[in-house]
């Protein structure tokens, strides 16, 4: 068997090949081993494999003396309120995010309902390559029990952000495309709370997706031509696990992933002044933001658990990432495709403005993602290179390198799996972006 993908959060792979119940079985073993007594909360997103692999996880914690509590199907930022809300010592989220229908995997949260820090999954990837288990006997063997209404906590939350009687008053027209993931689960009742008139694509959360599970441009045509055709005032687009989210405008336009912290953090900024935090990957529109409204703003490495890093070290009131992943602190630390939703249609009350008009005051730019093939051992040589051609840019080295100009920069990212380095671009015309894109490329095969 080839081994799954494991980062310091979780795990992927492909059912059968890269992932069975006995991989799951020891990798939630290796997690229990790692934390204190109780209990731990178990959720799984609509994949048909993750009743499979719901029940080993729960075996193995089960095994280790700890308490389950069983969410069922559920979103991943609505499993992080849910330990939380039980005092739960962690959690696991059986889902593979936005890959394939053959893969799943496994997400892992620590008692503060946030993915675990890098320091957490380095301990727990040390105990899963070393095997380690601490199986109880029979007596101390707890019991699985199922949560009645894992949403409610979540859906409190999301609603004490906003202004909802505004709203409501808007009885906004809203497709939501859960795509048979987790989503339309607390979608569909967070989007009538707000007085929406609501239709849902894939409602069922049974894994069996209608289009490619990620909510990119190009798998998304047929719901922004839904958008259009039945006079939607904005789209929803969510993916599995239901921590990202797309937005497609009242003309049927996808703006994309790259809007949703932005438009989210600027409606929080309406209320509340305080810093701010993205990711290095992510568009400069934050930034900006930031400059607008005189606040604080920083950047991490690429990452969930990264971003949520450095959003308690500058107490940040808001942070995000560019793959449609708003995290609210009032909420959670986890990104949140329903904080994205409830609070798009917050911005948009309070305006007045529809989601088009909302995007045109935001600075116009175009993103270019490109890879090249480079082996790891030639990676420093090669960014080098970058280094010595690129002297006019400032540069952060916090996670590849990346250049920085007054209106344009490059990002360079070497693949943890494969052996590559990502390139990501933003510039003001698509011109620009792929002339910078296409310079990087020829320095590093110089």
């Amino acid at each position: 068997m080839a081994e799954p993908i494991i980062s310091v959060s979780g795990l992927r792979g492909i059912i059968g090949t890269e992932l069975t119940p006995r991989v799951a079985m020891n990798y939630a073993a290796a997690f229990a081993t790692t934390l204190p007594s109780g209990s731990i909360v178990l959720g799984r997103d609509g994949r048909t494999t993750g009743p499979m692999l719901a029940d080993a996880v729960a075996a193995s914690l089960s095994g280790h003396g700890m308490q389950v509590f069983d969410a069922d199907v559920i979103s991943t930022p609505s499993l992080g309120v849910l330990v939380r809300e039980m005092d739960a010592v962690g959690g696991i989220q059986i889902s593979a995010s936005h890959n394939p229908p053959a893969y799943n995997g496994m997400k892992l949260f620590n008692r503060d309902g946030r993915v675990i820090p890098a320091s957490a999954g380095i301990r727990v990837l040390e105990a899963y390559r070393n095997g380690s288990q601490n199986w109880v006997t029979h007596e101390l063997i707890k019991t699985r029990q199922n949560v009645a209404d894992p949403h409610a906590p979540h859906l409190d939350k999301v609603l004490a952000t906003i202004e909802i009687d505004k709203v409501k008053a808007k009885r906004f027209r809203v497709l939501l495309d859960s795509n048979h993931g987790a989503g339309a689960l607390l979608g569909k009742r967070l989007l009538q709370s707000l007085g929406c008139e609501v239709e849902i694509l894939g409602e069922h959360s049974d894994g069996i997706f209608e289009h490619p599970p990620e909510p990119i441009a190009d798998n998304l045509r047929n719901v922004s031509s839904k958008v259009r055709e039945r006079n939607m005032q904005v789209g929803f687009c969510q993916d599995p696990d239901a921590d990202r989210l797309a937005i497609i405008d009242e003309k049927g336009n996808y703006i994309g992933e790259e809007f949703t912290s932005v438009l989210c953090a600027w409606g929080r900024l309406e209320k509340k002044k305080g810093p701010l935090v993205t990711n290095c990957a992510s568009s400069s529109m934050m930034e900006w933001l930031a400059t607008q409204y005189g606040v604080p703003f920083s950047r991490s490495k690429v990452g969930e658990a990264n971003v949520v890093d450095r959003m308690l070290e500058m107490s940040a009131i808001y942070g995000g990432e560019g793959s449609g992943g708003p995290i609210d602190p009032e909420v959670g630390y986890v990104r949140d495709s329903f904080v994205g939703m409830a609070q798009v249609l917050d911005l948009m009350s309070s305006t007045g403005l529809s989601i088009s008009q909302l995007v045109a005051k935001l600075p116009q730019s175009v993103m270019i993602k490109d890879k090249i093939e480079l082996a790891e051992s030639e990676r420093a040589t090669a960014l080098g290179k970058l280094r010595q051609k690129l002297v006019d840019a400032v540069v952060d080295d916090q996670d590849g390198i990346r250049f920085d100009w007054p209106d344009r920069w490059l990002l360079m990212r070497g693949s943890n799996t494969e052996p590559i380095v990502r390139i990501i671009v933003e510039a003001p015309t698509s011109k620009t972006a792929a002339e910078l894109c296409e310079r990087a490329k020829s320095i590093l095969s110089s």
